[in-house]
């Protein structure tokens, strides 16, 4: 069982104060659930509930009635809360009487007269009222309260027109200081308005003498007839005779008086019809009244003449009654018209479409007009969006464009972030790879771009309105109160319940449309071919730029949170979402594309210019050029509210993965590119070495062009750079960015780059060390030398001087491009050339006691001098080729073996010097 309603409470009232029937609205708290609800309303104890019309659950208006008290409480009564109770009261005032020629601000009603002569009350016009000055004298207004006065003269009024005038109150009230000789003034002035009223009376008399002469003229030949009849004929026929008297004088008075009583009906009958036609001149003028207001658009002035008019005359049987409303009835029924054409007219304004919306539901219109406009606006949008995409097409098609693209759009078609870093990043080494190119496109918008700017803005500033207008159908809001009492508003909510799932089809075929345009202009290959025929037609000359799918990103973005901020579910925005994620995809796809095909024409960007560490521009643009790109990326890989992230699939996630490691095998390729082009390909006109770099022997700052050498050694110190910083730095970006398998990549990459390492470095130990390696045996054996049958030793013999002023060459090749690849090249070259020495040795079939001595004087020097750099392999080969000769018995033979390499030493110190210790530390090979 439901809880009882509350009593009423009466929380306010504007005015709060008046004069009796002031229309007054009342503002509270359970004021009744309906009008039927509503059983009493007193105001200042006086019953208001005939004038009061129940507005809502908290307002009330009504008019203030004649109370007996001047404040009271406003006392609301409903048959569901009881009696109620109020918090503010109402002040009663007087009126103040209004004579006719007393000025006034607002209308005087006609007022309730008292005829003295008919002893009534009658309504008489204001024209035929006594002066409002009946004495002639000025009035002199006192200063005595209207209360004392009441209560001096109880019931009496001071009104000279009521019953129960009193004329001392009269006189207080008015003439209070009014001089003696100023009221004898005021009795001669009566005494002339009295005579005036006889005169008029007596002249009234005079005007209807003729008609009392005719009547004793008539009765006096009555008399004289009987008389002449003689007294003894009257008794016995004196009722036949009076018989014909009376109708004599009948006939007389209808003679007299028959054409002033044809007038008289006449003017009857002219003054009933004027009555009928003033009465009702609300009818009879209303169809005209309908075409004008019509013509001005006042449709809310003809619905309430028509709501009037079929109150009135909807079930009358006059004829003349219903020939008018008949045509009432057509003029409205064209109204109906007129306005749905306006309903369904596009394109219009929300305010607009619910106007007409409530002037045909007031208008009780076949159908559901409001389900009608939304329709209309459905397929209009479509259309919209259709039209837009036929005209970009077109547009693309043509030979020539009418106009640029960029006066399509309302704001300004910024380039992406990345071509702003082309021109303002400053590589640490070098030049931008971008500075060459063409900064038109900064300034053309492509059509595709432009068509989603048009298109999403189109969407965005149409749907708003079409979703709101479904929102006031389904509530209700879009009808009058009219409507809502009559019951219209219940079935325009059930209408809407009802067709909540054909709204959901409009919006979803909108959304789809919206997706499906899109995929066409941008992502063809994601659409069906016969989705293709409908919703594509674009020429794909070039697939758009990532920069261009950036901003395409940023329009759909907006789109769709403008299109949440609706409160449309979420359910039908999800393709809008996968939309998203599809373009955010694309965008990396493409710009990791063009980022691999960027890297390739790097090689055309190298300067060869050496810095202090053996490095050229080349890995600072790379990793530069990655940067960017990634960078310009940022936005797209950043996940706004309600969006996946762009890896989530593992497709993608594998498809960025190989293309990353292309990126990174492009750029390997193009070092490997570069350090095996034949030496005409190579422009090294603008060769320079740092100037801090040291420079022994001044073999590069000399020579006109690089060696494929020393293109192997930058490739090489670069290699090293790259392993060691440059793919470390790319790596921490990609994670940096949400990028998966970022491992894999750098492993891959890693170890491609190792490989063209040790293929370079094979190479350059390759024309550095056989050439001395192959000078050795030659040089060994120049003049018949013989280990069995040579001469004491006297120093150590010249091939092997050649071979380390070879060597001493090489280091300061090596040294000059780059100090940390000396240890490296210099241990492998020591080894290749102590392997040889070793085998050598190892060939011969005996030495003689000179020739094992000469022979261990030059294993000796050759291995003290190159000690900084030996290996274990190294180390390995000196140590066979000493335990192949025999060993020295003699301290002589030891001691001339030691003067001979002190003499060795020392003359060759200058030359020796780059094999002496180093802070550089030795690499393993």
């Amino acid at each position: 069982m439901s809880r009882a309603r509350q009593p009423p409470l009466v929380t306010g009232i504007s005015p709060n104060e008046g004069i009796p029937w002031t229309k007054v609205t009342i503002r509270g708290e359970n004021l009744g659930t309906g009008p039927t609800d509503l059983l009493g309303l007193t105001i200042c104890g006086h019953n208001c509930l005939l004038t009061a019309e129940w507005m809502s659950a908290s307002k009330i208006v009504c008019r203030v009635g004649q109370a007996k008290n001047d404040k009271g409480d406003i006392i609301v009564t409903t048959k569901s809360g009881g009696k109620g109770t109020s918090t503010v009261s109402f002040k009663l005032l007087k009126p103040e009487k209004i004579g006719i020629l007393d000025q006034s601000a607002v209308w005087v009603d006609e007022m309730n007269y008292y005829d003295m002569r008919t002893d009534r009350n009658k309504g008489i016009p204001p024209l035929s009222l006594r002066p409002a000055n009946p004495l002639g004298i000025e009035i002199d207004k006192g200063r005595f309260p209207q209360k004392d006065l009441e209560s001096l003269f109880p019931g009496m009024s001071a009104d000279f027109t009521s019953e129960n005038f009193s004329a001392a109150w009269y006189l207080i009230e008015n003439h209070s200081t009014t001089s003696f000789d100023q009221l004898k003034t005021a009795v001669v002035n009566l005494k002339k308005q009295a005579n005036k009223k006889n005169e008029g009376s007596l002249a009234y008399v005079k005007g209807g003498l003729s008609t009392f002469f005719e009547a004793q003229d008539a009765l006096s030949a009555i008399h004289q007839k009987l008389e002449a009849d003689g007294t003894e004929k009257v008794e016995g026929s004196m009722t036949q005779k009076l018989e014909n008297v009376l109708n004599r004088a009948s006939n007389t008075a209808d003679t007299l008086f028959q054409e002033v009583l044809g007038r008289k009906d006449k003017a009857d009958s002219t003054r009933n019809a004027l009555n009928v036609l003033q009465r009702f001149k609300f009818l009879f003028n209303l169809p005209l009244n309908i075409e004008r207001n019509i013509q001005k658009g006042d449709y809310d002035v003809v619905i309430n003449d028509y709501e009037k008019a079929k109150s009135l005359f909807g079930k009358t049987e006059v004829q003349v009654f219903k020939k008018y409303y008949a045509e009432v009835e057509t003029r409205i029924e064209a109204l109906r018209e007129l306005l749905l054409d306006k309903l369904l007219e596009t394109p219009s304004t929300l305010h607009d479409q619910k106007r007409y919306i409530r002037y045909l539901s007031d208008l009780h219109a076949p159908g559901d007009p409001a389900w009608q406009c939304i329709g209309a606006q459905h397929q209009w949008i479509l259309q919209l969006m259709h039209n837009c995409k036929e005209s970009y097409v077109k547009e693309q098609k043509g030979s020539a464009l009418l106009h640029s693209p960029m006066l399509d759009l309302d704001s300004d078609v910024r380039p992406s972030p990345i071509g702003h870093l082309s021109q303002t990043a400053s590589l640490k080494r070098g030049s931008s790879f971008q500075a060459g190119r063409d900064d038109a496109w900064r300034y053309k918008a492509p059509q595709q771009v432009v068509f989603v700017e048009k298109l999403t803005k189109l969407v965005v500033s149409q749907l708003p309105n079409f979703w709101k207008l479904w929102v006031s159908y389904v509530n209700g809001s879009l009808f009058s109160e009219t409507a809502e009492k009559s019951g219209q508003m219940e079935r325009s909510k059930k209408n809407a319940r009802q067709r909540q799932n054909d709204f959901k089809k409009m919006i979803q075929e909108v959304m789809h449309s919206l997706v499906k345009l899109i995929r066409g202009a941008l992502l063809p290959f994601s659409l069906r071919e016969g989705e293709l025929r409908q919703y594509g037609g674009w020429e794909m000359k070039s697939e758009l730029s990532g920069q261009w799918l950036t901003q395409v990103i940023q329009t759909v973005r907006l789109s769709s949170e403008s299109l949440t901020a609706l409160e449309i579910p979420n359910d039908m925005l999800q393709i809008i979402q996968d939309l998203i994620l599809d373009l955010r995809v694309r965008c990396i796809i493409v710009t990791l594309q063009h980022t691999a095909e960027d890297i390739k024409r790097l090689a055309e960007k190298e300067d060869w210019i050496v810095d202090n560490e053996g490095l050229t521009s080349l890995p600072s643009q790379f990793e530069q050029c990655i940067i960017r790109s990634l960078q310009s990326l940022k936005t797209v890989l950043d996940c706004k509210p309600g969006e996946a992230s762009v890896f989530q699939q593992q497709k993608t996630q594998e498809d960025v993965c190989q293309l990353s490691i292309g990126i990174m095998q492009g750029f390997i390729d193009c070092l490997e590119q570069l350090s095996t082009k034949p030496d005409g390909d190579i422009d090294t006109s603008h060769l320079s070495v740092d100037v801090s770099s040291p420079d022994l022997f001044g073999s590069i700052h000399e020579e006109s062009s690089l060696s494929s050498e020393q293109r192997l050694l930058i490739a090489l110190s670069n290699c090293r750079y790259l392993e060691r910083h440059t793919f470390l730095n790319i790596a921490e970006h990609f994670e940096k960015h949400g990028f998966q398998g970022v491992d894999k990549i750098t492993q891959v990459t890693i170890e491609s780059l190792k490989e063209l390492d040790q293929r370079l470095f094979e190479m350059y130990i390759e024309f550095k060390a056989d050439p001395i390696v192959g000078s050795l045996e030659p040089g060994i054996y120049a003049g018949y030398f013989d280990w069995k049958d040579c001469l004491v030793p006297t120093g150590v013999r010249n091939y092997l001087k050649e071979a380390l002023v070879n060597i001493i060459a090489v280091h300061a090749e090596v040294f000059t491009i780059s100090k940390d690849l000396v240890p490296r090249v210099m241990s492998r070259v020591v080894e290749a050339v102590s392997e040889e020495l070793s085998r050598l040795m190892q060939c011969v079939s005996s030495f003689s006691k000179n020739g094992a001595l000469q022979a261990k004087l030059e294993i000796c020097a050759l291995r003290d001098t190159v000690a900084i750099y030996l290996t274990p392999e190294s180390k390995s080969s000196f140590k066979q080729a000493l335990e192949v000769l025999p060993q020295l018995s003699s301290g002589t033979d030891r001691k001339l073996l030691e003067e001979l390499l002190n003499k060795f030493k020392s003359s060759m110190h200058l030359q020796l010097t780059c094999f002496q210790a180093s802070s550089s530390a030795m690499m393993k090979t």
